[in-house]
């Protein structure tokens, strides 16, 4: 197999996470930038890491990075790359392009430039003046940044945090790759009673059951590297053997979400089943204001409705103070809630112990995090972690 220069891009905020998932899943050559996290594995690489990462949004083939500030610059960069060596004689390959700060401003001219520099490669390798694109597809992204292009192969196709369980929607779902990154976070453990209150269409119940039982997230989905010839089909295979060595579903699971809406909790037991998970979780309608888990200790992650969804800042105002009055009623519950609102402390009637700024979509959020006193959720370090086992 051969070296790989792999890119699993992340959301804002959660590039740190992600970074720890691929060094969990055994890949030590990490660097974190902005928006990714680069790192070096093989071709089995490409199916572990879409496979596994829970909080990337895809996983990219790094083809190469040069300085860019003509056009010629970035013709004889890009036709200097090994295309050839990964796309087919009658592979689709679209290019796509995005550009900041940089002299070659000009997205699609510099979509125009790729894609003939890759021609001209493959015409070299195949011996062809005509490339008729009617094979497996190979996505090509140049991005170009203060100057410098950086060319890559997107591995993935449709982004991770479609799991391949969730077949309805409710309005502003929260993403699933969101749900696992605030799971992640809060330390949860599958011991642990877990409750959502505004569950909507259970993706943070069904993302923690999935944690809790080891489950790679990819395992009901098909990737675009799946039809390419570099990445033999044995190599998916031995990837999802290992994937299901691993999973633990002997482990109880005490996980629970609520909503006010009936026709969400129907969405979201309708992906819990198809999720293989509908047994496993209690999913109920009920306000938030009769929300009352009955265990000794657990945690609570959330995700409130927003303005945009409720239409009426008094009513988001309305539901913040009654989480507030239910979690003053629980001092042994660790609570979690990702929200937009510079209020919400106020709500909760106390200072948050620690906020981390993350992007759900586009809205700017903190994850509130309130601690149970005794640590009930602290880390257990241990030498080596199974894949998926991802701690921040």
């Amino acid at each position: 197999m051969s070296e790989i220069h792999l890119i699993a891009t992340a959301p804002m905020g959660l590039e740190a996470i992600v970074a720890r998932e691929v060094r969990d899943l055994g890949y030590d050559q990490v660097t974190v930038e902005n928006g990714r996290v680069t790192f070096v594995g093989d071709e089995l690489a490409i199916a572990r890491a879409n496979l596994w990462l829970r909080t990337a949004d895809r996983i990219l083939v790094k083809m190469g990075q040069f300085k860019a500030v003509t056009f010629d610059e970035l013709f004889e960069g890009t036709k200097a790359l090994p295309w050839p060596d990964w796309i087919p004689e009658h592979a689709e390959f679209p290019v796509e392009g995005r550009s900041h700060k940089s002299q070659l401003s000009s997205v699609p001219a510099c979509q125009g430039i790729v894609k003939k520099a890759i021609v001209e490669s493959m015409k070299q390798r195949y011996q062809t003046e005509w490339f008729r694109e009617t094979g497996a597809r190979y996505v090509i992204e140049v991005a170009l940044l203060n100057d410098v292009a950086t060319l890559t192969l997107d591995t993935t196709g449709v982004g991770l945090h479609k799991r391949g369980y969730r077949k309805l929607v409710t309005e502003a779902p929260l993403k699933e790759t969101m749900a696992a990154a605030m799971i992640l976070l809060s330390r949860w453990q599958a011991e642990r009673p877990l409750y959502d209150p505004f569950c909507g269409s259970g993706t943070i119940p069904i993302e923690a059951a999935m944690i809790g039982w080891n489950l790679a997230p990819g395992l009901r989905r098909t990737f675009a590297a799946e039809a390419w010839p570099v990445v033999p089909e044995a190599l998916w295979a031995e990837a999802r053997e290992e994937a299901f060595d691993l999973v633990r579903d002997d482990v109880p699971l005490e996980i629970t979400g609520s909503d006010i809406d009936s026709k969400a909790i129907d969405v979201a037991l309708a992906a819990a089943k198809a999720a293989g998970l509908a047994k496993e979780l209690s999913l109920q309608v009920v306000p938030v204001a009769k929300a009352h888990p009955r265990s000794d200790y657990g945690c609570i992650i959330t995700n409130p409705p927003y303005g945009e969804r409720l239409g009426d800042s008094s009513e988001v105002e309305k539901v913040l103070r009654q989480l507030g009055g239910v979690t003053a009623h629980l001092p042994t519950w660790s609570t979690f809630i990702l929200s937009p609102s510079k209020q919400l402390e106020r709500y909760m009637g106390r200072p948050a112990d620690k906020k981390r700024k993350l992007f759900n979509g586009r809205i700017e959020c903190n994850l509130y995090q309130y601690f149970a006193p005794g640590g009930l959720y602290g880390w257990r370090k241990e030498e080596k972690k199974e894949p998926g086992s991802a701690a921040p």
